[in-house]
């Protein structure tokens, strides 16, 4: 169930083993955290939209299998300080700072005992504040509550961007499957040799389910599992922290960033901010909030207010005579999905591999709160759905098992 990049994924698998496989999403569209919106015809995505780690990213190798137009980012990105454009020197030092931390991260991941990312910061004078900032979005909570142990790291390299946006692509991938929008599963039953699904539509009865509803909505009791679930898988799903990364769409013909999709980032005395300038040439552009930030924000207005102040403090009041504030995600208090991402906190990384053994073979859970090497993304999301669809498969005998033959 569930309509996100996890179970279209699934769907469009279980199809290709010979296998009868239905959606059901609360929304009235497919495609769950990414959706691509139309602002002055030119698309935007309002949630995932980067194709990260391109090596690895199934969503990658599909793109180009079926010839969508896909682009890779560029490494080079803006830096500005204290209002200026940053100088040479600069530049090579904030990089340096950040490959440091990155490098530090990957070592201490490699330890046997888990601990907070914070702890793992090296010395970087000048450059932790921007830069624990920085990993701090890319993480989702406040470094001290994310574990050294899952640090993305595999996402930084060979990203890609698609033409027409990510939550187009989704959609597309989507087209031809049965769906059912606008209709959301209340209860699991799964007594019985197979389950059935409580939907706003009636019951269903099926062999087995993939659940793809993120885990903070899972946690807080959105579908009720009869009988409930075990006291591990639901201590596994209690354990995620709900992710935080939020966009303010910008439009801002006269803005000062220079080239297309780039990472630009804002350092200054009084701020740090980090956006995505220039996205597809054109005039529009991300300021990308984290969790520290919109725990202190209440409402997309004050959200708004924030940005242009940001901004003015950056550049002046003159320069923003053309900034237009479209649109502030709320991915967080979307009923739908609670958070951006789900988070594993210091010493609850187990709780990813919890998830992934399936219930009686009958109900399994998906998504990319089930990812390893990428979490956090519509990729990741994507394989995780295809592995459970795979696993499914097996389980009601429609491949061979692992060691059988046809």
């Amino acid at each position: 169930m569930g309509g996100g990049a996890a179970g279209i994924a699934a769907a469009r698998r279980c199809r290709e083993l010979g296998l009868r496989a239905a959606i059901f999403e609360a929304r009235d569209r497919v495609g769950g955290r990414a959706v691509t919106a139309a602002f002055a015809g030119h698309p935007v995505d309002l949630g995932a939209h980067w194709l990260h780690a391109g090596d690895l990213n199934p969503m990658v190798t599909l793109g180009r299998r079926r010839g969508e137009l896909l682009r890779r980012t560029t490494r080079r990105g803006n830096l500005f300080v204290d209002g200026r454009p940053a100088t040479a020197a600069e530049r090579r030092s904030y990089g340096t700072a950040f490959g440091r931390t990155d490098l530090s991260f990957a070592g201490a991941a490699r330890e046997p005992a888990d601990r907070p990312l914070a702890s793992a910061l090296p010395p970087l004078g000048r450059w932790r504040k921007a830069t624990e900032a920085t990993m701090a979005l890319i993480s989702g909570r406040p470094l001290r509550e994310v574990s050294v142990q899952d640090f993305p790291s595999d996402e930084f390299g060979d990203n890609y961007f698609i033409r027409g946006g990510y939550g187009a692509y989704l959609a597309r991938l989507a087209s031809g499957l049965p769906a059912a929008l606008g209709c959301p599963v209340h209860r699991v039953g799964w007594s019985g040799p197979g389950v059935t699904l409580d939907t706003a539509g009636g019951p269903v009865k099926a062999r087995a389910v993939l659940v793809t509803v993120p885990v903070p909505v899972l946690a807080a009791g959105a579908i009720r599992f009869d009988p409930g679930l075990p006291d591990d898988v639901a201590d596994a799903l209690s354990a995620f922290l709900p992710g935080s990364y939020e966009h303010v769409v910008l439009n801002w013909p006269g803005s000062p960033f220079a080239g297309a999709d780039r990472l630009t980032k804002l350092i200054g005395r009084r701020f740090d901010a980090a956006l995505l300038t220039g996205m597809d040439r054109a005039p529009f552009h991300y300021l990308e909030l984290d969790h520290a930030t919109l725990s202190s924000l209440r409402g997309g207005a004050e959200v708004a207010r924030f940005a242009r102040d940001l901004l003015r403090d950056a550049f002046g009041a003159r320069a923003l005579g053309t900034l237009r504030v479209l649109h502030v995600t709320d991915w967080r208090h979307d009923p739908h999905s609670l958070c951006s991402w789900s988070v594993v906190p210091p010493g609850r990384t187990a709780a990813r591999d919890v998830i992934s053994r399936p219930l009686g073979a009958r109900v399994w859970f998906g998504g990319e709160a089930r990812s390893r090497s990428l979490w956090g993304t519509a990729g990741g999301a994507w394989e995780e759905g295809e592995r459970a669809a795979g696993e499914i498969a097996a389980a009601l005998g429609a491949v061979p098992k692992p060691g059988e033959t046809t």
